[in-house]
Parts: C-alpha cells; sequence; structure tokens
C-alpha cells in the first residue's frame, strides 16, 4: 500500500469564495487494523469471461446469482459452477453514459413471493421495478419512479437490510444542488418497502432515508446492523460512510471531512486515483470495496465498535476495473470487472466473475 493513500491532514476550512463555496475538505487516517482482523482472501479464481460490463449481483437461496449487464439491458442467472444462463432481456431500458440495467436485489422473501427488484435507466427516468421470477421473467412493474437521470452519477445500487426494507441509491447527475434538495430523489439513499412506499420510521415522511451524497454505489450491513456506503468524491477525496438515519453527508459544500455544522464526515477518504470505489460487502470481519479507477479490491478492517481500520489493497493492477463486490451464501466474495465499460482496458476474457475465498 503505497504511504500517500491516506492523506494526512486536519480538518480544512473552506477557502475564501462567495457562497455556497464548496469545503475542499480532507483525508484522515484511520487506526491501525484490529489483532486479526485484516486476515488476506484466499486465492481468486475466475468464474465467468465474456460478458458485457456485469453491474450488480444478487443471490437466490439455491446458491445462484442473478447478475445485471449495464448496456445490453441482459438479466443472467450464474450457478457457482460458472454455467451462465441468459434469463432475458429487461423491457424499457435506455442505456446511455453511466446509465442503463444497474442494480438488482433478490427479495428476502423469495421463497414466497419469488421476486427480484431491478434499478434501470429508462428514456425519462431512473427507475426501480419488481417482477417476478421463477425460471421465467415477468413483466416488471415500476414501484419507484421519478429518479433524475443522467450521463453520469445515476447511482443505482439496491439491498434489502436486516430490516427487510429495501435501500435504494441515487446518484445526483452532475447537479449538487440536487443532493441537499430534500424533495429530489437524487443525491440520496432512499428506504423504501417492496410496494415502493416510505418505509415505517423514515426521517422526513418521504423515502428519503439520507442526502448530501455525490454517487453512491456500494451498501452493505455488518452484523450489528450498521450500515455502510461507498461514495464517488470529485477530484479529491472518495468515501466511506456510515449511513443513519436523516443524515446529511455534505455534497457539494464538503468533499472528504469538512468542519460544517450538520454535516457528518466519512469514517475514512481516498484518492481519486487510488478508489473510484463501487460495490461494497462485509465479511470476515472486514469491508471489501471494488475499486474503478483504482484497480484493485479494498479490504478495510473493522473493529467491534464499527471504527475502520488502516485499508489493505488487494490484488492491485490484476483484473482492472472493478465493480460489484457481494457475499457469495458460502461465504465467499463474487467480484464483477467493469473494463468494457469505455473507461478500460480489457483484455480477451474480459468482462470477468471473479471468486475470491476468505480464510
Amino acid at each position: 500500500m503505497r504511504k500517500h493513500l491516506i492523506v494526512l491532514a486536519a480538518l480544512v476550512l473552506a477557502g475564501c469564495s462567495s457562497s455556497p463555496a464548496k469545503d475542499t475538505g480532507g483525508g484522515r487516517t484511520p487506526a491501525p487494523a484490529p489483532p486479526g482482523g485484516a486476515a488476506p482472501p484466499g486465492t481468486p479464481r475466475v468464474l465467468v469471461t465474456g460478458l458485457k460490463i456485469p453491474w450488480a449481483i444478487s443471490f437466490l437461496p439455491d446458491g445462484d446469482a442473478i447478475v445485471t449487464e449495464r448496456g445490453s439491458a441482459r438479466l443472467l442467472r450464474v450457478t457457482p459452477a460458472g454455467r451462465t444462463t441468459v434469463i432475458g432481456t429487461v423491457p424499457g431500458v435506455a442505456a446511455a453514459g453511466e446509465g442503463g440495467l444497474l442494480g438488482v436485489a433478490v427479495s428476502p422473501g423469495y421463497a414466497r413471493d419469488h421476486q427480484i427488484f431491478l434499478y434501470y435507466t429508462s428514456a425519462t427516468d431512473n427507475r426501480v421495478v419488481r417482477a417476478g421470477y421463477d425460471g421465467r421473467l415477468g413483466t416488471p412493474q415500476p414501484i419507484v419512479t421519478g429518479i433524475p437521470k443522467g450521463e453520469i452519477h445515476n447511482g443505482g445500487r439496491l439491498a434489502f437490510g436486516p430490516d427487510r426494507m429495501l435501500y435504494i441509491t441515487t446518484g445526483e447527475t452532475g447537479r449538487g444542488e440536487k443532493a441537499q434538495d430534500r424533495n429530489s430523489l437524487a443525491g440520496k439513499i432512499l428506504r423504501v418497502t417492496p410496494d415502493g412506499a416510505p418505509a415505517p420510521g423514515n426521517p422526513f415522511g418521504t423515502r428519503v432515508w439520507t442526502y448530501g451524497h455525490r454517487n453512491v454505489q456500494g451498501l452493505a450491513w455488518d452484523p450489528k446492523g450498521r450500515l455502510y456506503a461507498t461514495e464517488f468524491g470529485q477530484d479529491r477525496f472518495d468515501e466511506i460512510n456510515l449511513v443513519q438515519k436523516g443524515r446529511d453527508y455534505g455534497w457539494p459544500a464538503v468533499e472528504g471531512f469538512g468542519n460544517h455544522k450538520g454535516f457528518t464526515n466519512p469514517l475514512l477518504t481516498w484518492k481519486t486515483s487510488e478508489a473510484s470505489p463501487s460495490g461494497l460487502a462485509y465479511a470476515g470481519g472486514s469491508l471489501w470495496a471494488a475499486a474503478l479507477r483504482g484497480e484493485r479490491l479494498w479490504q478495510i478492517p473493522l473493529t467491534a465498535s464499527g471504527a475502520v481500520g488502516r485499508p489493505i489493497a488487494r490484488f492491485e493492477g490484476t483484473y482492472g476495473r472493478l465493480r460489484a463486490a457481494v457475499r457469495a451464501p458460502d461465504g465467499s466474495l463474487w467480484l464483477t470487472t467493469s473494463n468494457r465499460d469505455g473507461r478500460g482496458s480489457p483484455v480477451k476474457t474480459d468482462d470477468r466473475i471473479i471468486v475470491v475465498p476468505l480464510r
């Protein structure tokens, strides 16, 4: 790990520019890894090759995975042995820029309801739909519509929490002011029921759970139910945040650590060249963040109290851009590459799904 990974900086005051000035923020060095909490992963193996920008993974009860492809709008079923079947092409997807078929989440009650949930960019918005799947894909039904879309920063991650509510990450589409507008669905983490309604206990009586986000693409819970998220910075600092009800995470006023009353600081930051963190998983006492521009898997050890230890770079430069990171039912990590997204340098076998055993 290069010594300049975590920028050693105190809280930095905003410059003397006119309001609303963006605080350039700063980094902060996490504590060393807790004893035994930073065990290295095992030897990875490539499970699937030749995919087209695989974006998200969610597992069925039998251990098979549902995988989305951003540009093709194909929905795939992948077995733990690597056998891949095209379930279908999701109708209504209008892939452009960073938009397309993005997140997927299998219902926590799948054995009973056979529902899967998808996040995609349509001709008019970003939206969340649900569809029946029992060997065949049913007609998707919209449950959340009107999420602003853009060429960039479409968010897109879906995940069910321990509370069985659906969490949705959205980007601010390059328009930072939307992140602070609690009436906009952009630049937020949303929390909804499986029907798409605002979840009971939401802080503002709407779908909004937290706000002030630039572009969140990773969510993960630890065993104590704490929610963590990855967030793309702009010029200087990418983030890992502890997500707490009703909090404002500062964008666009702050990038990284700031000193503004009412804003919540990240747990840690990286230089954007080292990370651009997308998917996030919890397993084996650590968070695991897939890095796009950084082309590595970041292991972030956690203490029992939820504090982060010093991050450790794994597989740097080995697989190129990494997009998804998901814990499989057998305890391994599944990763996807994103080398055919127009920003990578694909090899013949890209894009790939990679399985990483954990010790």
